[in-house]
């Protein structure tokens, strides 16, 4: 508990000071939200010349794509940073952060604590918006749980991602564009249903990288949609779950990666 409490400290300080340019916090925010709203202008692309995708209409597709867009924009904005982890590595600071009495991921997260990735969150939000006000959609109590935790579980999820995919940076020289290719690539691939893609890659998406649970199987529960592909219907109620081990096999990642760590030499 005390090291959250440093960590929300550091991390309050960050957005003070961003906060202090208010005209360049809102510019950085709004360029955030249309960097999330360019997949949103290639779904509509695409069911302008299509009725379905994947056995799906647009309304589920909007869907997935705005659960899966507040769940990276989450995670983005919390432990995005991480993405400085080869420049620490590289530079020797991140002998620093071992000796610091605070976690090291903690450290890392707060060290550039993005408020403006805020605006991703809210580009997907408003589409999940108006995909429930005019959907169809048979609510319970235990559905609207199911949509208030999915985009924190997705969230959870993500992060795992984010560090499992960072910590290859203690192995290799620069592997950021190798995470970058599984952080950012796996947010576009969760904003569709995974019934469009081969099987190899459903097979990664669902179980090795569990990113059909940040969007998938919840969407597929909130609507009362059978998953073409024949999953259970319970699936959808798993996200919180699988956040929960996907957090912990991130963590197991993260102390061997550290272990490794060897320094400069400098």
């Amino acid at each position: 508990m005390a090291d959250l409490a440093v960590f929300a400290r550091l991390a309050g300080a960050q957005i003070r000071g961003q906060l202090s340019y208010r005209s360049s916090f809102v510019m950085n925010c709004f360029g955030q939200a249309l960097a999330q709203a360019n997949d949103l202008v290639v779904i509509l692309i695409v069911f302008g010349r299509v009725a379905s995708l994947g056995g799906f209409d647009i309304t589920a597709v909007l869907l997935f794509y705005a659960l899966s867009g507040m769940s990276f924009g989450l995670a983005d904005m919390c432990v995005g940073s991480i993405e400085r982890l080869p420049a620490y590595i590289r530079a020797g600071t991140f002998d620093v952060v071992l000796m610091r009495p605070l976690g090291t991921l903690l450290q890392l997260f707060a060290g550039d604590f993005q408020l403006r990735r805020v605006g991703r969150v809210l580009t997907a939000f408003g589409v999940l918006v108006y995909v429930l006000s005019t959907s169809d959609i048979h609510w319970s109590p235990a559905k609207a749980v199911l949509l208030a935790v999915t985009p924190a579980a997705g969230a959870v999820i993500f992060a795992a991602i984010f560090v499992a995919a960072n910590s290859v940076s203690f192995w290799f020289v620069d592997a950021r564009e190798l995470a970058n290719t599984v952080t950012y690539g796996g947010s576009y691939l969760t904003s569709y249903p995974i019934s469009i893609y081969a099987g190899w890659m459903r097979v990664l998406l669902a179980y090795l990288v569990p990113g059909a649970f940040v969007a998938y199987y919840p969407g597929l529960t909130l609507l009362d949609h059978p998953d073409p592909l024949g999953a259970p219907s319970w699936f959808g109620w798993l996200d919180a779950p699988v956040a929960v081990l996907a957090a912990a096999v991130a963590g197991l990642i993260w102390r061997r990666a550290v272990r490794h760590y060897r320094g400069t030499g400098s």
